[in-house]
């Protein structure tokens, strides 16, 4: 199906509904930039009213494959098809991407007979495709098109078709594929959404895939945050009983800025920062009151189990510094603050 759009202008379209060039106009670059978004975004929409039980047949295809999803493509395709096995790769899907050109020169062999193909191709006829077509055919390994031509030769050998709109390309020369490249890494985006939930992928899974950068410090676990900073282990704690001249000095040797308050059971009742203490200078007879009279009860706290970044989100949503972190039995593991969770680069 062609697709067109009403207000946009920047390719004619022959009689076979195909573009038949740039149409001459202004060549101002805003102008220019606008187009071609328009018309990669009219290219979307009709991809996203094209869905239908073709792709849930190819999503339950992948989510039953007991070996991998081998992403292959040539040119633009190719590029478009390495980030698409990334991100399946990334959710909980095994896939990488095998180069046309390469697979009929012996890469081949990397391909078995419980993986699962996907080759991209808009027009379905890349001659460099035919070495892998007939490789599915003879191995029986599944194949899946995306094309925007199911009747080409990719389509009709396919098991399972991801079909693309044959919508104008935004190029001004109507030669290199721009839609139809958006389209297709659309397609795989959604193809790897759809198996995060079918498979009920979580952020606890994600995280095993993504252990360094940015990325990697936000999905630490707090006990993660507590091996790489073992100083955060170091918390100063008073009874509740304990006078106000013996917290001053558990607060400067822990040198933490505050120190845990402990019922007689050894849990945290609450928690004393040096605010509270200079606030409580302000009382007479201050040297005679306990933690427990100019404590904060009931501090927040976080599992040693949770993400690092639920500790920040806490911090900052509640205008804290520090936050406990307690183990699987309640008792208290660590203080971490938000000058160490920064310095891990979890932001």
């Amino acid at each position: 199906m062609q697709v067109d759009h009403p207000n946009l202008t920047r390719s004619a379209i022959d009689g076979d509904g195909n573009p038949a060039g740039p149409v001459s106009g202004s060549a101002d670059p805003v102008r220019t930039a606008r187009e071609t978004i328009a018309l990669e975004i009219a290219g979307l929409e009709a991809l996203a009213a094209s869905i239908d039980q073709r792709f849930t047949a190819v999503v339950e295809m992948i989510r039953a494959c007991r070996g991998r999803v081998i992403v292959t493509g040539i040119g633009k395709s190719g590029h478009i098809g390495q980030k698409i096995a990334a991100t399946l790769a990334s959710t909980g899907t095994p896939a990488f991407f095998l180069h046309a050109a390469e697979a009929a020169h012996g890469d081949l062999g990397m391909v078995g007979t419980d993986d699962v193909v996907i080759a991209i191709s808009n027009s379905g006829e890349s001659t460099e495709l035919q070495a892998i077509i007939e490789f599915c055919r003879r191995f029986h390994v599944l194949l899946v098109a995306m094309t925007a031509r199911p009747q080409s030769a990719l389509g009709r050998h396919a098991d399972g078709i991801l079909q693309l709109p044959d919508a104008v390309e935004a190029c001004p020369l109507a030669l290199a594929p721009m839609t139809s490249t958006t389209m297709s890494l659309a397609i795989g985006d959604a193809l790897a959404a759809a198996l995060i939930r079918a498979r009920n992928f979580q952020r606890d899974d994600f995280a095993k895939f993504h252990p360094a950068g940015k990325l990697g410090a936000r999905l630490l676990r707090m006990h993660d945050v507590l091996e790489r900073l073992p100083d955060l282990k170091n918390i100063p704690g008073v009874s509740l009983g304990t006078l106000l001249p013996a917290v001053i000095v558990a607060i400067s040797k822990g040198r933490r800025g505050a120190t845990a308050v402990l019922d007689a059971d050894g849990r945290l009742a609450g928690i004393i920062t040096d605010g509270d203490l200079r606030r409580a200078m302000t009382d007479r007879g201050v040297f005679d009151k306990t933690a427990a009279d100019i404590m904060t009860p009931n501090p927040r706290q976080i599992s040693s189990d949770n993400l690092a970044v639920d500790a920040l989100a806490i911090c900052e949503m509640e205008r804290i510094a520090a936050l406990f972190v307690t183990g699987d039995d309640g008792r208290l593991v660590g203080l971490v603050d938000l000058k160490g969770l920064l310095s891990l680069g979890i932001v």
